[in-house]
């Protein structure tokens, strides 16, 4: 470990800087106190600030640059506010759940505050110039969430360091020469997501500069029950490169009230991640929380007396001025008047943002208030209206919700009218939900002109004599195709590199396109994701695998927080179009059983959920997805790569659009509903069902995130009266989501003469060998006997019951 004392320069310090300092300091703790005075006042919901941290937040803006990237926590704000990235009034407003992006441009008010991001979408949803910001990637808040991704926004930097190919990104890189500035508190560094990203910055020598921010707790307990010896930087102590040459981290360790040693480290700290591609981890010691953990409670509970007597004494705030004074850069008056100044900023940015948002809502509130009055006007129910007229003005700060919920409770009263005064406030009820959609619900998929739903359906093309291949040949001359046209592809997971993964379809194509293209991964999914989302926010257009469909838990977490959720969160400002490469169904085994399906479509609204039945719909969906940019999971069959399939001549340019189901057989009796693997079951069982008389409609969905846009599916029960939703999930997973999706969302139960029917697996997953999977998962017999129940029921005498 470096000695700070080898350190020592303070050739980069001036009055100018230090004084400047000093007052972005004396901001953020001004913010911060009034930020949680408002909390506790009733004026926000929740709060959570970084007071205490101001010093090392600085020192490490200060060895910031533009194009670097910032990912962090709730904690960041000096960090930003440093940058000059943050204006006061922004971070009040975020504090507020402001909804107008122009007053709140991280995250639109959709997150708490403390979560900050650089907006790199214009108005249309495209990319912006990266290498002009000082980025900072959208925090979220599950403990050490960010760290992933972190992993991807640097290893970004290597490849377009190492890869000659990319230099035209421009907007992206300058040469691979970004820093990635991850930060973390210290009991969040317990997480394995932690753990697992600091080994793989190592063993790929990533430009990630990582701050652990350490106050001693977490919430209410001691470091000495989080971290092995007490300290993250001695129990990573393994991880410190013995030479130059040696692959491992620097590290370093810094008091968090000493600004010149954090000034001199994080100097260091980022020369050396920035020329040598070195991770590095700074471990900030002795830092305060003055304000305790957040506004949920009060840190004099779980800390002794001596120890708040000691955060006192260490505010770094307090140490910086006695600094600063010690030192002679400036007088008590001057750093007084900095102080009040300071004050006065934060109270009137305060003010301004409170009274912006008030405005906001006044229009809206005071029309419901009239319209309420108009409408109780000579009404038979004029009492109960003007009680919840009255009701309503009596709210102090009033939210949309609130105006919202007196005009439905209003047109509960007034139901039976017929009048303009109930048509009035059905308009405005109307008006609002639609403004109201914009503000909670929009941007959960992409809003832009490169959005998949936009792509154009461009068929896939079979010559007379074209050959018929098995699935892994496909995959593998799609591959090579796709990687031939774009540079901008790569791959990386498991297996994927030297033998081409698992089922081959990568198979010679990292000798073909080099390492840096096509590479193979540790056993690592968490990170696996997080180094494709970096990439993908980075401009790059990343194909990451999941070996097996049942690994992908190991990365959930990852997925629905923080990809799934990414567009969402910024209300448009960012993006990740990563393609989650997997294969599952059919498979045999407890843990290789491969159709967790409902767990994805409950976890990843804001990714699309691909499931094509063949290698040669895959391909077509990997085409839709590499031209638009929206994040997507697509589930290869894993018994698929060894079946034969006729080779389209146009594999590298034919699209299969989203959200629209394919009819594989038409049928006049029942309509099946299925995807994957099961529909070469479903497709048997129903040319055995036909030699018993019974015709069958099936039905591949294709995608299941988005489900039949056009309503398709609906037409065919218009037809059979009767449906069966099949598929290899649990009971109550896909097959429910799907059932739900038609019967309901379509309204297909009004042409059901019959019960509607899923056939799923069991409860239970297979166990091993392939009695367990016929006992386990549906299988070609449950289709017939469920099919042929159904017309048994309708038609007995001529479909007797079977046994």
């Amino acid at each position: 470990m470096i000695a700070n004392e080898q350190l020592r320069s303070t050739d980069i310090l001036s009055r100018e800087k230090i004084l400047s300092d000093y007052r972005v300091a004396c901001e953020s703790r001004q913010a911060s106190l009034l930020g949680r005075r408002d909390v506790m006042g009733g004026r926000a919901k929740f709060g959570i600030f970084g007071d205490g941290k101001e010093l090392a937040q600085i020192a490490a803006a200060s060895a910031f640059r533009r194009g670097d990237f910032r990912s962090g926590y709730y904690r960041d704000q000096t960090f930003v506010a440093a940058l000059g990235e943050l204006r006061w009034t922004e971070f009040f407003a975020q504090l507020y759940a402001d909804t107008d992006v122009t007053r709140e441009p991280n995250t639109a008010g959709r997150s708490m505050n403390g979560h900050f991001a650089t907006r790199w979408l214009d108005e249309n949803g495209l990319w912006r110039n990266q290498t002009e910001f000082f980025n900072s990637v959208c925090d979220i808040a599950p403990t050490a969430g960010q760290l992933p991704r972190s992993l991807g926004l640097a290893y970004a930097s290597r490849l377009f360091r190492q890869n000659p190919e990319l230099s035209e990104l421009t907007n992206f890189s300058r040469h691979g020469n970004e820093v990635v500035f991850g930060t973390i508190g210290d009991a969040s560094t317990s997480q394995g997501m932690f753990w697992e990203t600091m080994n793989a910055a190592g063993v790929l020598q990533v430009p990630l500069l990582m701050s652990v921010w350490d106050d001693g707790y977490g919430i209410s307990v001691p470091v000495e029950y989080q971290t092995t010896k007490g300290s993250i930087s001695k129990a990573m102590a393994g991880f410190q490169r013995d030479a130059i040459d040696d692959k491992g981290f620097e590290l370093f360790t810094v008091k968090g009230w000493d600004y010149v040693a954090l000034i001199e480290t994080y100097q260091h700290a980022a020369r050396i991640c920035r020329e040598q591609h070195v991770p590095v981890l700074v471990h900030v010691q002795e830092l305060t929380q003055p304000q305790g953990h957040s506004t949920s409670g009060s840190h004099e509970r779980y800390k002794s007396t001596e120890r708040l007597a000691w955060e006192v004494e260490h505010d770094c705030n307090r140490m910086f001025r006695l600094w600063i004074l010690e030192n002679g850069y400036a007088s008590s008056d001057e750093l007084d008047a900095i102080e009040a100044e300071a004050k006065q900023v934060a109270r009137e940015a305060r003010v301004d943002a409170w009274n912006a948002f008030q405005a906001s809502l006044q229009g809206d509130h005071n029309e419901v208030v009239d319209l309420l009055q108009q409408t109780a006007r000579n009404h038979p129910k004029s009492a109960e209206l003007m009680a919840i007229r009255e009701e309503l003005r009596r709210i102090v700060n009033p939210l949309r919700r609130d105006d919202v919920a007196a005009v439905r409770k209003a047109l509960r009263l007034v139901r039976n009218d017929t009048g303009n005064a109930k048509e009035n406030l059905r308009n405005w009820l109307i008006r609002t939900r639609s403004e109201n959609d914009d503000r909670f619900s929009s941007h959960l998929y992409s809003q832009s002109p490169e959005s998949p739903m936009l792509v154009k359906e461009i068929p896939a093309h079979y010559p007379e004599d074209g050959p018929v291949v098995d699935g892994y040949i496909l995959m593998q001359r799609y591959f090579d195709s796709l990687f031939a046209r774009d540079p901008r592809v790569v791959a990386l997971g498991e297996d994927v590199g030297r033998i081409g993964d698992v089922n081959q379809g990568f198979a010679g194509l990292q000798e073909k396109y080099g390492e840096e293209r096509i590479t193979d991964t540790g056993i690592r999914e968490t990170t696996i994701i997080g180094q494709g989302i970096g990439l993908a926010m980075r401009g790059l257009r990343p194909i990451v695998e999941i070996q097996y469909f049942d690994y992908i838990f190991y990365a959930l977490a990852t997925l629905t927080d923080d990809l799934a959720t990414l567009l969402y969160r910024t209300k448009g400002g960012q993006k990740a179009p990563l393609i989650v490469r997997t294969r599952g169904h059919r498979l045999e085994g407890i843990w290789h059983s491969g159709s967790p399906m409902g767990a994805m479509l409950s976890s990843l609204r804001g990714m699309h959920v691909l499931v094509p039945r063949n290698m040669t719909q895959a391909a077509g969906f990997y085409n839709t997805l590499i031209k638009s940019d929206d994040p997507a999971l697509l589930i290869e069959c894993l018994n698929g790569y060894r079946l034969k399939e006729r080779l389209p001549d146009n594999l590298d340019e034919f699209c299969l659009p989203l959200g629209v189901p394919e009819v594989l057989r038409e049928g006049a009796d029942v309509t099946v509903v299925t995807y994957g693997s099961m529909c070469r079951i479903v497709m048997e069982a129903a040319s055995h069902l036909a030699d018993m008389g019974i015709s069958v409609e099936v039905i591949d969905v294709q995608t299941l995130l988005p489900f039949d846009v056009h309503h398709s599916i609906v037409e065919s029960i218009r037809k059979t009266n009767r449906v069966v939703f099949a598929d290899e999930d649990v009971p109550g997973g896909a097959s429910a989501y799907m059932m739900q999706q038609v019967v309901e969302e379509q309204k297909a139960y009004q042409y059901l003469d019959s019960v509607p029917r899923t056939l799923t697996a069991k409860a239970h997953r297979p166990p091993y060998g392939s009695d367990g999977d016929y006992f386990s998962k549906p299988n070609v017999d449950d289709v017939i006997e469920t099919v042929y129940a159904l017309m048994s029921e309708a038609e007995p005498s001529r479909f007797p019951e079977l046994y």
